[in-house]
């Protein structure tokens, strides 16, 4: 609690979808020594995201889509909401409200405890998707979700505000069809009187931030952000001047900058002027004037933490100290004086120590891990390279090569590329790599060099233009500098055997392999996709459609974009795994690549993980036989 008398403790938790989000809550009064259970009789792991009111003195929490309040000195327990159905969802979220804007917990206290102000879905218009599941019975079992693919309905959205006492909800009025628009975020706005949230268009290409009266349910824009791409909901919002200003984050100038603007959004300041990209805000001191933020302007596969002043006067300076390089995170205090901070390079695993700012003096070690770091340092290794790739019209590609612990350049060495290449996330980072790095450093001691390259698409912070090139062409774009890239070390590296080049990637780095399987068959000679999308009209309404557009106004792009489109072109050696129970990109996707490898005549390996979701780890010794799996399929037909 907010007083630091109150602890809340999570347990006996159940995994919804992604996270294990239910579950039992408990209050133990740390003066007393008082366990208390929330719920009353509910049944055991059913309640979700728990938290105290400001005063401490009430807890609210979701249980079957309706949100409660319990009064913590008499345990009376008042239902706020009691339409929820499996279709009507209040106080969390559909499938792909968690899965594309990272939304789990629905609700929101106001700062003095009286309100709480909510978001309702109704999903009963999404169709349902099935998964059958036949290892756990003696007779299958159907699993059953709503699921809105690409250009299909989404759900009815609208939020809006409930007193903690209970009573009739206040609906925030808005314009337009709410299935036709997101709302993404939404917040107090540094008031218990009105509520501040973002809206989206469907094509998300536009977002407009709005403030709502919580008592009449009126509602006023106080800014509007568009792009001829898509725009990016805006996390790092902070109040200023007790309300008075916000911080906005927007690539309105080409970069990603921090924007000051008024309450009103009459005034709109740029504070972090220059040509680079803020990664994230991490605090900012008010009363020191200076906004502490992650960057990393001369090299996009690091980040390391900067200091600018507030009113934008300079570009600022970096605090993380010069000698250190690698990728760097910091959990501040709210005065910005400590930090929790972490880093870690490619391949020298994580540490973590408390430091005193702006100086960066350590305070104190929290984690060495030193086991860790003494087992990598003995394995037998080469240094890991990272260097840029010119692919021709001054497009020059981050990427980093893995060689064999013996490497001798008058060799001829196999080369295996790792790939992802979509614009949710990166390979080309100066940071611990964990479990691939262990396995590609195993594969280049059995004599392969791995290498990755970040294709322009990627979220690298390289400036608005070089992350939405992509947009409307997902999956054609990619391969195209994939392949150029490939082509380039071939030529200029002549320890690499153009013979032996081989593709693996996961999820969208699945879908990266399969299309520079069919699409260049006579450079990739092998590959293992993982999860992959076979075709983009299988893939969510949120992702697909904010990178794509609407599949009716881009038939073209989805279809050259889609793998399946040029399975016929297969010559080289594939492997293809899904799992059966993979909720986010759906074993369908493996099906249907199937029956057209069939229809062409291919001939391929494949493996299916009975039950296993989109990351393949659960059930006994998955892990273990998948990596083996992996590792003996490159050993035939690549390593060679």
């Amino acid at each position: 609690s907010d007083d630091g008398g109150k602890l809340l403790i999570f347990t006996n938790t159940q995994r919804v979808w992604r996270a294990n989000t239910r579950g039992d809550y408990w209050v133990l009064d740390l003066a007393s020594g008082e366990l208390k259970q929330l719920g009353g009789s509910a049944e055991e792991s059913t309640l979700m995201f728990a938290k105290f009111s400001p005063q401490g003195d009430l807890v609210g929490y979701v249980r079957e889509n309706n949100i409660y309040v319990e009064n913590l000195a008499d345990g009376k327990i008042t239902a706020l909401t009691s339409n929820g159905t499996k279709t009507l969802i209040n106080g969390t979220f559909d499938w792909v409200y968690e899965e594309e804007f990272g939304l789990r917990d629905g609700f929101r206290w106001s700062p003095d405890g009286t309100k709480i102000a909510y978001w309702q879905l109704d999903a009963s218009g999404i169709p349902d998707f099935h998964m059958i599941n036949n290892v756990d019975a003696l007779y299958p079992s159907i699993i059953t979700f709503q699921y809105p693919k690409v250009g299909q309905t989404n759900s009815f959205c609208r939020v809006g505000v409930v007193a903690a006492a209970g009573g009739e909800t206040t609906w925030i009025k808005l314009e337009g069809d709410a299935r036709m628009h997101y709302i993404a975020w939404m917040e107090w706005a540094d008031n218990s009187e009105e509520i501040i949230f973002q809206r989206l268009n469907r094509l998300q290409n536009t977002i407009w931030l709005m403030l709502g009266d919580a008592a009449s349910g009126e509602a006023k824009t106080v800014l509007t952000e568009t792009d001829e791409a898509w725009v990016s909901v805006v996390r790092d919002f902070i109040w200023l001047d007790g309300g008075e200003r916000f911080t906005w984050v927007s690539e309105r100038d080409g970069w990603r900058h921090v924007y000051v603007v008024s309450r009103s959004g009459e005034e709109i300041k740029l504070v972090t002027p220059g040509e680079f990209d803020v990664i994230s805000v991490e605090t900012i001191d008010a009363e020191g004037g200076w906004i502490y933020c992650m960057a990393s302007p001369d090299n996009p596969t690091q980040s390391f933490l900067w200091r600018i002043p507030l009113d934008g006067s300079s570009e600022g300076e970096r605090l993380t100290p010069a000698e250190m390089s690698g990728s760097h995170r910091y959990q501040m205090s709210g005065d910005g004086k400590w930090a929790i901070h972490s880093w870690s390079s490619f391949d020298e695993p994580n540490m973590t120590e408390l430091v005193e700012l702006p100086a960066h003096r350590t305070a104190r070690t929290l984690v060495d891990n030193e086991k860790v770091r003494t087992a990598v340092d003995g394995l037998k290794r080469y240094p890991v390279e990272f260097f840029r790739v010119d692919i021709g019209d001054g497009v020059e590609l981050d990427a980093w090569c893995i060689k064999p612990y013996d490497f001798d350049p008058s060799k001829k060495y196999p080369l295996l590329v790792h790939v992802y290449g979509e614009p949710a996330g990166q390979t080309v980072l100066d940071r611990w790599g964990g479990r691939n790095y262990l396995w590609h450093t195993m594969l280049a001691q059995q004599g392969c060099v791995v290498m990755s390259f970040d294709n322009r698409g990627t979220p690298a912070p390289r400036g608005r233009d070089w992350r939405k090139i992509v947009y409307r062409q997902v999956g054609i774009l990619a391969p195209q500098d994939q392949a150029a890239a490939v082509k380039a070390v071939l030529a200029e590296r002549e320890y690499l055997d153009p013979e032996r080049v081989g593709v693996w990637g996961w999820s969208g780095g699945g879908s990266m392999t399969l299309n520079a399987m069919f699409r260049y068959p006579e450079l990739y000679k092998t590959g293992i996709a993982i999860a992959f999308v076979a075709n983009q009209r299988f893939y969510d309404t949120i992702y697909q459609e904010r990178y794509m557009g609407l599949p009716e106004d881009n038939e073209e792009g989805f279809r050259d974009g889609s793998p399946i489109t040029h399975a016929h072109n297969l010559e080289g050696n594939l492997l293809i795994i899904h799992g059966t129970g993979d909720d986010n990109v759906h074993y369908q996707n493996f099906e249907v690549l199937v029956n057209e490898l069939i229809k062409h005549n291919k001939q391929f390996s494949m493996m299916s993980y009975p039950m296993r979701s989109h990351g393949i780890f659960e059930r006994e010794g998955t892990t273990l036989h998948l990596f083996t799996l992996m590792t003996n399929y490159l050993k035939e037909n690549l390593l060679q």
